[in-house]
């Protein structure tokens, strides 16, 4: 029978996290969502603290966290706000090419950067005209000697308005689809790099997303990460291994909701009992337990695989697909445990609502996810 106990290590690490949830993102997660303000100073404690890029691999200095325990992380940190976690995990998504990929010389400077002081990393996939559809990106680039000079615009960027580097994805000029594709590690102060205006969002709004534009940006070799033409690859491999996150971002949304929504239905009383008596609300509060813990299953068991040094890109949609909209629903009706307090922000559920809506459509939405599932099925 697989275990489920988690190591003594595993443990503090939640510990530590629920903590300065507890202490640092609770208490101000309504503000920085009600005025859109991008959590700096939270991430500047969590980096103080240990809790950022816990995947830098122990041999560049890094904690070296395995893909389980930093889904531990996850979810206490989504419990907290899924913005915070979403500015945090932006972080490891733009590096993860490095650690895929990326040469040693890469990995030196990058992780250095990262480790040495609570800078920010974007990964620049998404465009106007190809979110899920990665093959179908536009942004090209062209060989001018030594160099590579690449044009487009990137689209939805997590830390977009405020990372030090960017890992960004661009095809050969006369290639199409998974062909030509290739990484790129671009530096902020890079001459034609420039950022879009900060997108106002219905949720986790505290994250910052913006464009990131490239107008015949130049770059030299050693900007390549991994080999040139195998981008697409790449950015599959980047996927499967961050996926699980979003499955661990929704089992702490969910076990929010559940929380707010046990404490107010044994205060709250209609017909003369708490509403917890009454069978209906019993029932939605059934559905979040069970969603909780078939979430976090999922989740665990697609980060175990990737531990194992076996990633399977169909448990991580499993957990994907399934997280995010356990979390929508389990949300939805937190608000409905509520009623009309529910609806209005004097209480945190409408944000658990706002904030989980996003899981069902960033990287790879939940549709895109049964398509990868459905192929599978068929043996496609």
């Amino acid at each position: 029978m697989p275990n489920f106990e988690l190591s003594d290590e595993e443990k503090q690490l939640t510990e530590t996290a629920r903590q300065f949830t507890r202490d640092e993102i609770i208490p101000v997660a309504g503000q920085l969502d009600e005025h859109g303000t991008f959590p700096s100073e939270i991430c500047k404690k969590a980096w103080e603290t240990g809790l950022m890029n816990c995947e830098i691999p122990e041999a560049y200095g890094g904690l070296g966290l395995s893909c389980f325990a930093h889904c531990l992380l996850h979810e206490e940190i989504s419990y907290g706000c899924t913005g915070v976690n979403t500015t945090m995990a932006a972080n490891m998504l733009g590096a993860m090419p490095i650690i895929i990929a990326g040469s040693d010389a890469q990995k030196k400077r990058v992780f250095g950067r990262l480790l040495a002081e609570p800078i920010f990393a974007a990964y620049c996939c998404s465009e106007p005209d190809a979110g899920s559809d990665v093959a179908g990106m536009k942004t090209r680039f062209r060989k001018v000697g030594d160099e590579y000079v690449i044009t487009g615009q990137k689209r939805w960027i997590t830390n977009g308005g405020v990372a030090s580097f960017y890992t960004v994805f661009a095809r050969e000029e006369g290639t199409t689809r998974h062909k030509g594709i290739t990484c790129f590690l671009v530096e902020r102060d890079t001459p034609g790099l420039s950022v879009g205006k900060k997108e106002n969002k219905m949720g986790q709004r505290c994250s910052n997303t913006t464009d990131v534009i490239l107008e015949e940006v130049k770059v030299g070799a050693d900007a390549v990460v991994g080999a040139a033409g195998e981008g697409f690859k790449v950015a599959m491999k980047s996927f499967d291994r961050t996926r699980p996150w979003i499955a661990a971002a929704a089992a702490g949304i969910i076990r929010r909701a559940l929380d707010e929504s046990r404490k107010y239905a044994l205060e709250r009383k209609t017909f003369g009992v708490p509403i917890a008596q009454h069978q209906a609300v019993q029932f939605m509060l059934a559905e979040m337990a069970i969603a909780y813990e078939a979430t976090r299953l999922l989740c665990h068991k697609a980060a175990a695989s990737i531990d194992a040094g076996r990633p399977d890109s169909i448990v991580s949609s499993y957990a994907k697909a399934y997280g995010a909209d356990a979390a929508m629903r389990a949300s939805t009706d937190a608000v409905q445990v509520f009623g009309g307090y529910g609806y209005t922000k004097e209480y945190p559920v409408e944000k658990l609502m706002r904030d989980a809506k996003l899981l069902q459509i960033y990287e790879g939405t939940s549709q895109i996810q049964r398509m990868v599932i459905a192929r599978h099925v068929l043996g496609g």
